[in-house]
């Protein structure tokens, strides 16, 4: 199956400065969207993420590799036809009225006449904006703009969605609605690629996610390849204050005792709790989350960036 995105070696080069010295936005850049489901594309600010977007986009060209969208090359405009976009820092017409933003959308993307009035009226209602149709988008909140800009992405019923930073600016019940709508999009069969600072809905909700540290591709595959499904440690919670050996008491009340120990040595610790009189009232397995994978990377590419300056000065 032709994936979603392909991405192949991608790179942007920038030129800054009086002097025009060179700058890596981006550097050799390979891995695939698969169609369907949602892929999380993170890593802190400067990274890369939005330049990618902006290439994938046609907003920028690359200087090195290529891309395709749904095997049409990124160079042709075709390749967008089938995307629903939401840049990072939307600019919308502040006069136009919620309703009149999406019509307006709505035409440039074709939905037919006999569509229009259903779908944006769906739409309004979906992203929680219904009753601020009428209103023009100069006296919305920045939450609610970032609202409307998902309405927007969506309202031609694309194929592939594409979301830089759709969370920023949300309140809870914010991050929530949208969250809901990324896997309503993913049941219903579309791909939805989106960056996001906000590991831990990028953790519940995606499939598969690439780390990009310092314009490097630092790791992309499912959650499980990324993050492992081992345990780090486990914290043992028994009823009683006698000490184990070899395991380290994290914390304690009048009635019960919580160690830390390997995963190894759950057993054996289980059994020295009942041996001194106790018993075991939980057992919960440390294990790795995407934030743990994503912190050690961004230190990774730091110490690598500060040998790299040594070997230079």
């Amino acid at each position: 199956m032709t994936p979603a995105i392909r991405i192949d070696n991608l790179g942007k080069t920038y030129l800054s400065g009086f002097l025009r010295r060179p700058f890596v936005g981006l550097e050799k850049v390979t891995f695939d969207v698969p169609e369907g489901g949602a892929f999380g594309f993170v890593g802190p600010n400067g990274a890369g993420k939005t330049t990618s977007i902006k290439m994938l986009m046609g907003l920028q060209a690359p200087t090195a590799g290529q891309a395709w969208i749904f095997g049409v090359p990124i160079a042709q405009p075709d390749s967008r036809r089938s995307v629903g976009f939401m840049p990072e820092r939307p600019y919308f017409y502040e006069h136009l009225t919620a309703w009149e933003f999406l019509e307006f959308y709505a035409r440039l993307s074709e939905v037919p006449a006999t569509e229009r009035t259903g779908r944006i009226t769906a739409l309004l209602a979906r992203v929680g904006l219904e009753r601020f149709r009428n209103v023009p988008l100069r006296k919305f909140s920045k939450g609610m703009l970032q609202r409307a800009g998902i309405a927007q992405a969506l309202v031609a019923d694309p194929k592939l969605v594409v979301l830089d930073e759709p969370m920023s600016g949300l309140d809870p019940i914010g991050r929530v609605l949208v969250r809901d709508i990324i896997v309503e999009e993913k049941e219903r069969g579309r791909t939805v690629f989106f960056s996001s600072h906000i590991l831990s809905d990028v953790e519940s909700i995606c499939e598969r996610v690439a780390i990009v540290v310092a314009g490097t591709l630092r790791g992309v595959g499912t959650l499980p390849e990324l993050i492992g499904t081992s345990s780090l440690t486990v914290d043992v919670t028994y009823a009683g204050t006698a000490e184990l050996p070899g395991a380290a008491r994290i914390g304690s009340t009048a009635d019960s005792t919580t160690v830390r120990v390997a995963p190894g040595e759950v057993d054996a610790v289980i059994r020295a709790i009942h041996a001194a009189g106790g018993g075991v009232l939980t057992v919960h397995r440390n294990t790795r989350t995407l934030e743990d994978v994503f912190l050690d990377e961004v230190e990774r590419a730091r110490l690598v960036n500060e040998k790299r300056l040594g070997v230079l000065a």
